[in-house]
């Protein structure tokens, strides 16, 4: 930034930065569990036009879009709008979904995972904008749907529709506002084996398909048991059960579990199909990718084949030299570490087309999905001011 552009963002950013947390502690106050996006959809559609965004909509598959300029380089913010459910609202230390400020706190479902980065987000390409740092840049924030159950398939959904194909990619996920370099792959899986129906008072004459998986669920912690004891190795769980028989007074013909394989750098889903080859060795089974089928909450269908590879941006990537050039501006010192996420994103879906993607946001990524799940509202005005000079940089 030139001194009037600092000047003109430092008193953008002033005015708007309280604004920016009751704008995020409004999105909390709205339980946009997955399929069930459409009314945080529109206030963030909503929100962006009253910031001056020169494009907002909602896509056919639901999700909520913005623009702001029109120059040849893309860049990308995105961040899911659903949330998983709340099976506990009881026990909290406040509800769930009024977004109070605890011992300056902000508690509720989506406070960390992931209102706080997407919010950040809205704001900081608005902005640049008023602050006119997108000189042959164009920028698109996306609030996603679904990604709680199928990771990326919405961003599949937005790139086909809308034609873009970024230069760039935030993926605005929490990291304690920690540049962070790619994450672990993933694949899932479902086992079945084969049985033979009979009468429980005869089962000599049937294949019972829960007894035929046993050896396999053995053969499954053990697999877990060899790759944890490799440095930086990966894991895997089962993480479903199920059978089916003619009645409970029969042998079950068909049994089935369903794994979750999480891969380090260096393993491979070609690796994770010849282990799985290895485990129903020799049983009555076979087994294919755990694909997810669902329907958004404007009908859209999402299929889902959860088979993704591991990924890392070099630190040498023009992306985070601009990442740390960034962090610089907004934090006022250089960055002390890079972070490495243990679970997936919608970078699953960017990553594989060529597109160099980041991860940052602010929260305690571990406070996911938890009980009392809460995040510093000061981290996510600093993550706007991040992102805003990580627009500037590029």
């Amino acid at each position: 930034m030139n001194k009037e552009q600092g000047k003109r963002f430092t008193q953008l950013y002033e005015a708007h930065k309280e604004e920016l947390v009751e704008f995020y502690r409004s999105a909390i106050r709205i339980p946009s569990f997955s399929n069930q996006e459409k009314p945080l959809a529109e206030l963030i559609v909503s929100k962006m036009k009253e910031l001056g965004y020169d494009e907002a909509y909602i896509d056919p598959t639901g999700n909520a879009v913005g623009r702001v300029g029109d120059g040849p380089e893309i860049i990308h913010f995105d961040g899911h709008m659903d949330v998983v459910g709340v099976p506990d609202a009881e026990l909290w230390v406040s509800p769930p979904f009024e977004a109070n400020i605890v011992d300056g706190m902000v508690y509720g479902r989506g406070s960390v995972d992931m209102k706080g980065g997407l919010s950040a987000a809205i704001y900081a390409a608005a902005l640049a904008k008023k602050a006119g740092l997108l000189d042959g840049k164009t920028v698109y924030v996306t609030g996603t749907v679904c990604e709680e159950y199928c990771d990326g398939v919405c961003l599949e959904h937005f790139y086909k529709d809308s034609g873009v194909k970024p230069d760039y990619c935030v993926i605005c996920e929490p990291s304690n506002n920690v540049i962070t370099l790619g994450h672990t792959g993933k694949v899932q899986v479902l086992i079945t084996t084969h049985g033979v129906s009979a009468h429980g008072s005869a089962p000599e004459k049937g294949i019972n398909a829960v007894y035929e998986m046993a050896e396999i669920i053995t053969r499954v912690d053990e697999l877990n048991r060899r790759l944890s004891r490799t440095d930086g190795g990966g894991t895997v769980v089962l993480s479903q059960i199920s059978c089916k028989s003619a009645s409970v007074n029969a042998v079950p013909n068909e049994c089935s579990i369903y794994l979750d394989r999480r891969l380090r750098l260096e393993e491979t889903t070609e690796q994770v199909r010849k282990e799985m080859d290895e485990l129903i060795a020799g049983k009555r089974a076979s087994w294919a990718s755990g694909d997810l089928h669902f329907d958004s909450w404007t009908g859209e269908k999402l299929d889902y084949v959860p088979i993704h590879d591991p990924w890392k941006t070099d630190v040498n990537h023009p992306l985070i030299q601009a990442g740390n050039r960034a962090y610089t501006a907004a934090f006022g010192c250089a960055p002390q570490e890079y972070d490495f996420w243990d679970f997936s994103t919608n970078a699953v879906v960017p990553v594989p087309m060529g597109v160099t993607c980041i991860g940052f946001g602010p929260g305690v990524y571990k406070l996911a999905h938890m009980r009392d799940e809460c995040c510093d509202p000061r981290q996510v005005q600093e993550a706007c001011s991040f992102y805003t000079h990580l627009i500037e940089e590029l």
